[in-house]
């Protein structure tokens, strides 16, 4: 990391993966050495990933401190042509990672209509959710997530990645290593998710832009499943459109990344 860069893009292009590597390091030892003092963290996973993840953000603040230039890529957020960009990419990604729910839906309905007995997998379970643990299931998920997450696998690795290997192979490798940290039903939305988020930060060169995908993705995603409303649309007769839904979505989404990778490889070769 080169601290003599004033520039908040370009100081964050020179953290490299040593120092990525010495800072998880670091943010582990704080959090081991924070458990010890107060128990309470380790008793609770949403708490103990939020701590860590609040670590890893403010070592970061601190690799940067002292950079200009945050404030323009904030007004960045705010263009237009930015906006509708930072929405379709959402949009289309969100309706992909529904796919794979929607069309076992639509199996499922179809056997129970030839089945009488069919049982359908698809159940809303009612139990009572714990409002402290939604919270910090909440905060871990939309706020610390998307942060921690686009400056580690976007701000880091896709840059130093791509200096040693190009841009393409960054792009693939970065998002693998995204995707394996995700359950794994949604390790291909995810890599996929990954892919579009180094397409938007080497648009851009802001990383709050992918940070702002990732942030209302999460957000959406999160809401859905608290309010079961992932299980409602997969419901016959709501499942129809949904799976209409997905599919175009899912086209998008192969169609974007396609041609931004075409264009990535002319401007970039």
């Amino acid at each position: 990391m080169d601290r003599n860069v004033l520039d908040f893009n370009v100081r964050l292009r020179t953290i490299n993966i040593r120092d990525l590597i010495f800072g998880i390091v670091l943010a582990m030892v704080i959090t081991g050495i924070s458990i010890v003092v107060f128990p309470q963290i380790y008793e609770s996973d949403e708490l103990f990933i939020i701590f860590f993840f609040l670590i890893a953000a403010l070592l970061f603040a601190w690799a940067l401190r002292g950079t200009k230039g945050l404030d323009r890529n904030i007004e960045n957020l705010f263009e237009p042509e930015v906006r509708k960009e930072i929405l379709y990419v959402f949009l289309i990604n969100i309706l992909f990672a529904f796919l794979f729910m929607f069309v076992v839906s639509s199996i499922d309905i179809l056997n129970g209509l030839n089945d009488p007995n069919w049982i359908s997998m698809w159940e809303i379970n009612s139990y009572d959710i714990d409002p402290a643990v939604m919270i910090l299931e909440a905060i871990g998920a939309i706020i610390f997530a998307p942060i921690v997450e686009e400056l580690i696998f976007r701000g880091v690795l896709f840059n130093r990645l791509k200096i040693r290997t190009g841009i393409i192979p960054a792009m693939i490798i970065s998002s693998i290593l995204f995707a394996v940290g995700h359950n794994f039903g949604g390790m291909t939305s995810a890599f996929l998710f990954g892919m579009c988020m180094c397409i938007l930060y080497l648009k851009t060169d802001n990383i709050l832009i992918p940070v702002s995908v990732h942030f209302i993705n999460n957000l959406v995603a999160t809401i859905m499943d608290t309010t079961h409303a992932d299980i409602f649309l997969a419901q016959f007769p709501m499942v129809i459109l949904s799976l209409i839904m997905t599919l175009i979505g899912t086209a998008l989404l192969f169609r974007y990344i396609v041609k931004e990778v075409k264009l990535l490889k002319k401007e970039y070769g």
